[in-house]
């Protein structure tokens, strides 16, 4: 059984100047200096074209920072492929992602939208964790869904810092 969670960043800017930050490869560096912190990452490719922007990235995590649970499944590092797509602008942006591990037990997906309020902007993003591992998928599922939401808070903040300094 798969397990869901939205998560919303606010931004003070209006969504016209989120998605440019999105279309810049200087913002998506920022944001992989900042995640290196805690693993190795790095931009595969960017691209922004005629229908939106399309990246890919790979967040590389040592296997013996895994939690004991995630270990057990994992005998190597964790090499998590993320592509992302986001269409072009207007009044709403839509986008998807999926995460990917080579020999993982499950999957990770979502969508996102961004889109203007009264005060500025809004990205959800919508994420389900599946896992195919009886008695402990439950689990992992609960554990990746929880990890994500402490990676999208960290993006967030990435995001709103890179737009002051603009």
């Amino acid at each position: 059984m798969a397990r869901r969670i939205d998560y919303s960043a606010r931004y003070t800017h209006p969504a016209e100047k989120v998605y440019s930050a999105l279309t810049n490869r200087d913002y998506w560096e920022a944001r992989m200096v900042e995640l290196r912190k805690f693993s190795d990452n790095h931009v595969e490719s960017f691209e922004v074209g005629d229908d939106g922007i399309d990246l890919v990235f790979h967040h590389i995590i040592p296997r013996d920072t895994l939690p004991d649970i995630a270990q057990t499944v994992m005998k190597k590092d964790m090499v998590i492929t993320r592509k992302e797509h986001y269409s072009v602008f207007g009044d709403e942006v839509t986008g998807t992602y999926s995460a990917s591990i080579p020999a993982g037990p499950g999957s990770l997906s979502g969508t996102m939208a961004l889109f203007g309020t009264d005060t500025g902007s809004t990205l959800r993003t919508s994420s389900e964790a599946k896992v195919f591992i009886p008695f402990v998928g439950g689990k992992l599922e609960q554990l990746m869904l929880v990890n994500l939401v402490d990676l999208f808070r960290t993006e967030a903040q990435v995001t709103a810092d890179w737009l002051a300094e603009q």
